[in-house]
C-alpha cells in the first residue's frame, strides 16, 4: 500500500542505536522507571475504557506532521537549558531546567531520569534525548483521575503532542499490560486490513527494532524513542524512503 515509511528509520534506529543500548549497560539500570512507566500505562488504558482515536497504524502514521511540527516547537526550549550551546544538556544543566520549571526531584530520581534518556551513554542529553525526557516527566507527574496536571508544558499543543502518543503506545499494547509484545504488534499491523496480512517476518523485524534490549518486549521509553525516529523530528536526518 506504500504507506510504511517508517520502515527505513526504523532500520537506521536499531543499527546506530540498538547496538550501543545493548552493550552500553544491562537493562537493570532502566528498570526502575519503566517499571513506573509500565505501571502508569496501565492505569491509562484502563481509564481509556477502550477508546481510542486510533483505528490503525495507518492512521497513527498519518499523524506525522502534526507529530513533527508539535515536537520541533521544543527545540528553542532545548537551546534555552542547553546554557553552553555545545548540543547537549548536562547533569548541572538538567538540574537547573528542572529548577525553573519548579519540579522536584531527589538526586536518585535526576539520575534515573539522565541515565534513561541518555541512550547513548554520551554524558549529556541530546535534542531527541529530551524530548523524551520531558514526555516521560509529564507522564509520570499527570495525575491519573484529574486533567489538570502537576507539569505545566511550554504549550498546550505540546502537551495534546504528548497525549497522543501516549495515545498511540495505548492503542498498540492491546492487551493492557503496559508494554508491547509481538503478539500486540501483530493484531495492530493487521488491524486495518486483515485481509491483507502483514508477513509473520516484517512484524518480527519491526518489533526487533523497537525492542533494544531484546527482552522480549516493549516499553514506553523504547517505544518513545522509536516513535520520535519515525516521526523524523531532525529534518537533516530523515531517511529517504527508498532502499531497505
Amino acid at each position: 500500500m506504500g504507506k510504511c515509511h517508517p520502515c527505513p528509520s526504523l532500520k537506521s534506529l536499531s543499527s546506530r542505536i540498538g547496538g550501543m543500548l545493548c552493550n552500553y549497560g544491562s537493562s537493570n539500570k532502566y528498570k526502575k522507571l519503566d517499571s513506573k512507566l509500565e505501571r502508569k500505562m496501565i492505569e491509562m488504558k484502563r481509564s481509556a475504557s477502550g477508546q481510542s482515536n486510533f483505528k490503525s497504524i495507518d492512521s497513527i502514521i498519518l499523524r506525522f506532521p502534526q507529530f513533527r511540527e508539535g515536537l520541533r516547537n521544543l527545540r528553542g526550549v532545548f537551546e534555552q537549558y542547553d546554557e553552553d550551546s555545545n548540543g547537549t544538556i548536562d547533569r548541572e544543566e538538567l538540574n537547573r531546567c528542572l529548577e525553573k520549571l519548579q519540579l522536584h526531584f531527589t538526586k536518585e530520581e535526576v539520575e534515573d531520569l539522565f541515565h534513561s534518556c541518555d541512550i547513548d551513554g554520551s554524558e549529556g542529553i541530546q535534542f531527541n534525548e529530551f524530548i523524551v525526557l520531558l514526555c516521560l516527566i509529564y507522564l509520570l507527574m499527570k495525575p491519573s483521575s484529574s486533567p489538570d496536571n502537576t507539569l505545566k508544558m511550554h504549550s498546550l499543543q505540546l502537551e495534546a503532542t504528548f497525549d497522543t502518543i501516549v495515545e498511540a503506545f495505548l492503542f498498540l499494547d492491546k492487551n493492557g499490560d503496559g508494554k508491547l509484545n509481538k503478539k500486540d504488534m501483530m493484531k495492530a499491523l493487521n488491524e486495518a486490513s486483515p485481509w491483507e496480512r502483514s508477513p509473520a517476518r516484517v512484524t518480527r523485524t519491526r518489533f526487533k527494532e523497537m525492542d533494544w534490549d531484546q527482552n522480549g518486549k516493549v516499553s514506553f521509553r523504547e517505544f518513545l524513542f522509536a516513535f520520535i525516529n519515525w516521526v523524523g523530528i531532525e529534518s537533516d536526518e530523515e531517511l529517504p524512503d527508498s532502499g531497505t
